[in-house]
């Protein structure tokens, strides 16, 4: 019997361990047993921006209900396609659960596209599979890093890239709101990396001052009461945390200085809420990760896109070293009580989460 874990999608605090019936496998399907997936802040920006961006359109659920999407490790449990054999192991976007059903499209020795008809209106890069045995970004030593990391990391990355396409707008620092998260510190390693001449400020919370000062990745780092503190010369925001009175303190404080200010995921779920009325600075702009992948693979091709992240990838692991505990939690309702606790922002930043659900 399959499990998930079905959250409401309006009231994100309600979520339940529910028992799932195992329908026959239609030919050209495979039944996927989940092995393993992290549960980070990005699961929750997943969560809060569902409707938006059609997150809940993945694993579909009945009613108000939904499945948060993850990224994580599987295995080929069941397989009605000639080109899988049970036993494989694959990587991707995998639902809150036990298991996932895919239907196997263009698929080639290093991967597969879930052809399934509800995925399709949905960015493709969340319907790729890569299948481990012929995957080179494959560590089995660094499994864990990959869930955690991998997704949020590769935000950063192409964060980096946008930046540096546009000159930074001309701007000599970038502002990083919630600079414990994994998202931000990608964002820092890969502009230390890349961009080097581009002062990295990170903000936080008083608590995670002396964490994130530790992790090397920040030119300066500010709790967030002190913002006014920062020198006002011209800098670039993007904002990780979804606190509406931060983000306006960065525009009211910066002025005419912030050249530009975006927007990524929602860690700080209590204050997402409110708007942000009208403020000093450029209007905020949302960053969406998929529609600039596209322009970063066209830019610099799909094998020069994959070495560049390869390249960055490897660096930030040396960046982010022991920075980061794993710890793995045992069975699916594990996840839905590590999902709450990163609903509620009082996970550590300095523990990974692993589900083995």
């Amino acid at each position: 019997m399959s499990q998930a874990v079905h959250v409401h999608r309006e009231k994100l605090v309600e979520a339940a361990t529910v028992d799932l019936t195992d329908n026959a496998l239609p030919e050209g399907a495979v039944r996927l047993k989940v092995e393993s997936f992290a549960v980070t802040a990005n699961n929750i920006t997943y969560a809060v921006a569902g409707d938006r961006f059609g997150y809940w359109n993945f694993f579909p659920a009945e009613g108000e209900m939904g499945v948060v999407p993850m990224w994580g490790h599987a295995v080929v449990e069941e397989s009605a396609h000639d080109g899988f054999k049970t036993g494989e192991r694959v990587y991707g976007y995998l639902p809150m659960g036990t298991h996932l059903t895919v239907i196997p499209g263009k698929v080639s020795e290093h991967g597969f596209m879930d052809m399934a008809e509800h995925r399709q209106p949905m960015s493709p890069i969340y319907n790729q599979y890569t299948r481990l045995a012929a995957d080179p970004e494959h560590d089995p030593a660094k499994e864990n890093e990959r869930m955690i990391f991998g997704p949020l990391f590769k935000t950063g990355f192409l964060i980096e890239s946008f930046m540096r396409r546009e000159n930074w707008f001309g701007a000599g620092a970038v502002i990083l709101t919630s600079a414990s998260s994994k998202t931000a510190m990608g964002l820092a390693s890969v502009a230390k990396d890349r961009s080097p001449n581009i002062r990295r400020i990170g903000l936080t919370s008083k608590g995670n001052v002396a964490f994130v000062e530790q992790t090397g990745l920040y030119d300066q780092v500010v709790a967030y009461d002190d913002v006014e503190t920062l020198e006002n010369v011209p800098v670039v925001s993007v904002d990780f945390a979804g606190n509406a009175g931060l983000l306006r303190a960065i525009h009211e404080h910066f002025g005419d200085n912030l050249k530009y200010s975006t927007l990524v995921g929602a860690t700080h779920i209590e204050a997402r809420d409110g708007g942000t009325g009208a403020m000093a600075g450029p209007e905020p702009i949302l960053f969406f990760a998929p529609d600039h992948a596209v322009a970063a693979v066209k830019e610099l091709g799909p094998q020069g896109f994959g070495m560049e992240v390869a390249k960055s990838w490897k660096q930030f692991l040396a960046d982010v070293g022991d920075t980061v505990e794993m710890e793995v939690h045992e069975g699916i309702d594990s996840a839905r009580e590590a999902y709450l606790t990163m609903l509620s922002g009082k996970v550590d930043p300095a523990k990974g989460i692993v589900i083995h659900p």
